[in-house]
């Protein structure tokens, strides 16, 4: 069945896809218990997760509008392979939904309320897709943070991929020196840990900004991060100085 799966996400388009059984999210207990699936939906019994790549010369260029395009764009991707694979599992007459890749509504009720209603970071790292960053993003092997993605919750019983060991974040604070909003910050006593404190009002605050200046969103937490072999791909500077200023300035 899993096989099967990773086939059909491939065949929608999906660069990377995981499995988890809904007893990961009482394992771990990360997030309050009304975001587990099974307290949203009581029938599931496991989460598929499936990822689409940012591409890094694209997000380099944050905030502008050729990445408000990209980021879009892979919105309309998730949602439809989701509903596609869901509708699939369907007709095999097992119950399944897929919940959106985005689920506040509008950036400015995040501003009011920093909470998304359902977690597609924590499902991909308990569908062993990555580990979570100090910048609280999922850091994927082949492209680390520069990844979106969207749940499929289901009854099929589908055996889980194991939960990846260790943290793929090293901790070099570039996406905290980075963040224009200077949301993210080491946790008090000074040491690095795997997850930096977020002012998740501040970076919303952020965003709110930018989606009134039509270049939304900021993803410059993503772009930096060392983490990835589409780094290795497209190198330290994917963009020229001169390109990444011609695409911020463009159509703002």
């Amino acid at each position: 069945m899993r096989r099967w799966l990773s086939r059909e996400a491939g065949k929608l388009g999906m660069n990377i896809m995981g499995v988890a059984n809904v007893e990961r999210w009482e394992q771990h207990n990360e997030t309050p218990r009304e975001f587990f699936p099974q307290s949203i939906w009581p029938w599931s019994r496991t989460v598929v997760v499936m990822g689409v790549q940012i591409f890094l010369p694209m997000i380099a260029t944050t905030p502008s509008v050729v990445y408000s395009e990209l980021y879009n764009t892979t919105n309309r991707l998730l949602d439809e392979a989701a509903y596609r694979l869901a509708n699939a599992l369907t007709v095999m007459s097992y119950r399944a939904c897929f919940f959106p890749r985005d689920c506040y509504g509008d950036i400015s009720a995040l501003v009011k309320k920093p909470e998304a209603a359902f977690s597609h970071v924590l499902a991909g790292r308990y569908a062993g897709l990555g580990t979570i960053g100090f910048a609280h993003t999922l850091l994927t092997p082949q492209y680390g943070p520069r990844v979106r993605l969207v749940s499929v919750i289901t009854d099929a019983p589908i055996a889980p991929n194991d939960v990846m060991a260790g943290s793929l974040c090293s901790g070099c604070g570039l996406c905290a020196k980075n963040c224009p909003a200077g949301a993210l910050r080491k946790r008090r006593g000074g040491k690095t840990q795997a997850i930096g404190d977020m002012d998740k009002h501040l970076c919303a605050s952020y965003h709110k900004r930018l989606k009134d200046e039509l270049r939304y969103p900021c993803g410059v937490c993503a772009a930096v991060c060392p983490v990835g072999a589409d780094r290795e791909m497209y190198g330290a500077s994917p963009i020229s100085p001169e390109g990444a200023a011609h695409c911020r300035n463009f159509g703002v």
